[in-house]
């Protein structure tokens, strides 16, 4: 039997909420995909990290950037940044902050089933 499944990122089925941002969320199978909204000021080791209680994000990433640039630094001490139109894979072990004043805008694959649960 095949099994076609589309849910709407429009209207999520759960949005979560916190500081400086959102992530609406579907599930499509056994795949939780969100569109995350990260205003200008975000950053994960101030606005996530009291939600996840752990260093740094333990979330491993595959998305698409739609709007704006975020700067990602691992715990290595590695960093890049990712804006419009990049493809992403963040492994865990990371922060990450909003670079200028337009909100980052990307739809992520993998990392958002726990991303800032309470």
């Amino acid at each position: 039997m095949s099994v076609l499944e589309a849910k709407s990122l429009t209207e999520p089925e759960e949005v979560r909420q916190f500081p400086h941002g959102h992530v609406d969320l579907v599930t499509v199978g056994d795949t939780t995909v969100g569109k995350a909204e990260f205003e200008p000021g975000w950053k994960w080791s101030n606005d996530v990290k009291p939600i996840a209680g752990t260093d740094s994000c333990q979330s491993f990433h595959t998305g698409y950037v739609l709007s704006g640039r975020m700067h990602v630094v691992m715990d290595d001490g590695s960093e890049a940044d990712a804006g419009p139109g990049d493809a992403v894979m963040i492994e865990p072990g990371h922060d990450a902050w909003i670079v200028g004043n337009e909100p980052c805008v990307m739809v992520d694959f993998t990392g958002l089933r726990d991303y800032a649960k309470r």
